[in-house]
């Protein structure tokens, strides 16, 4: 007869469960059809719009305001290959690139109730409008506190650089 400890949560006996039924199917299966295991190709880790190295329609307009002179300005940027008017498309390309995966949102605004350090970093704005990874596009930024900050900084050179000398 089995006994069930009563001192375990039932979801974690049903948890238990399932992951060792599981694990009997593949096992079972692998000794079943083993040609059809040496066959299979391995899933993807990205989705395949992700993964294709030409993704037609990665084109951003970014607009900057209040950055200073040299950097204020409207931009066009076109991704793999990179190109556009965009001061440093390839970095800003490989910066998108790096913020891209399945499931999140490269462009995501800081999140409701987040805690934030009250910093100001300047009146810089800027809007970003386009297609990244086939989805549409339209985010803006500023500077007004600490995740606002961190949040404009992850998409440097896409924006332009505006931390301090000497600082991360």
């Amino acid at each position: 007869m089995l006994q069930v400890n009563r001192s375990v949560p039932a979801w974690r006996l049903r948890r238990v469960l399932l992951v060792t039924a599981g694990s009997l199917v593949a096992v079972g299966s692998s000794s079943v059809v083993p040609a059809a295991h040496a066959q299979a190709a391995p899933l993807p880790l990205l989705s395949p719009s992700l993964q294709a190295p030409d993704r037609p329609g990665d084109h951003l307009t970014v607009t900057v305001r209040g950055a200073g002179a040299d950097a204020d300005g409207t931009y066009e940027l076109s991704c793999h290959p990179a190109g556009g008017d965009h001061p440093d498309a390839g970095g800003a390309c490989a910066a998108l690139d790096r913020g891209t995966r399945w499931g999140k949102d490269a462009f995501a605004p800081v999140p409701q109730g987040s805690f934030c350090t009250m910093q100001y970093g300047g009146s810089a704005t800027a809007h970003v409008t386009g297609t990244w990874a086939g989805r549409p596009v339209d985010a803006r930024y500023d500077r007004g506190d600490g995740c606002e900050i961190a949040r404009w900084d992850r998409l440097v050179p896409l924006l332009p650089d505006l931390r301090q000398e000497g600082r991360p």
